[in-house]
């Protein structure tokens, strides 16, 4: 079982930068690949970015792609999002998630993943 907490979400002006972190806990987190999503409302949960095990292989969603970067440490059980140029279009929840299957590339499909948090709130102003 995993748990995963997301934190650093909140107000920003369009333009403007935030970091996101979502903390695992629970055994061999170090095994996962994970992901970063968003669902806006009236709209479906897409992918952000994710990112292998190991922390070598990472992947975009077009929208993000040259703003956003995806990291994980290890050692403190935790992947980042590093969300800059922020666009109002950027608004949404944002979810962390896990996937259990070990893939040479991350996955990008929502049924893929297996563990999700609970989601923090990321509101970008014009």
């Amino acid at each position: 079982q995993v748990q995963l907490v997301e934190s650093g979400g909140g107000l920003v002006q369009a333009g403007g930068s935030l970091r996101l972190s979502c903390a695992a806990s629970g055994r061999t987190f170090s095994n996962y690949a994970m992901g970063w999503f968003r669902q806006a409302p009236g709209k479906e949960r897409e992918v952000v970015a994710a990112i292998t095990w190991s922390g070598g292989r990472t992947k975009y969603g077009d929208s993000v792609k040259g703003r956003f970067t995806i990291s994980r440490d290890t050692a403190k059980n935790t992947v980042y999002l590093q969300m800059n140029s922020l666009k109002p279009e950027d608004t949404a929840v944002y979810y962390c998630a896990a996937d259990t299957v070990v893939y040479v590339w991350p996955r990008m499909e929502t049924y893929e993943y297996d563990y999700w948090g609970q989601g923090t709130q990321v509101t970008v102003s014009s």
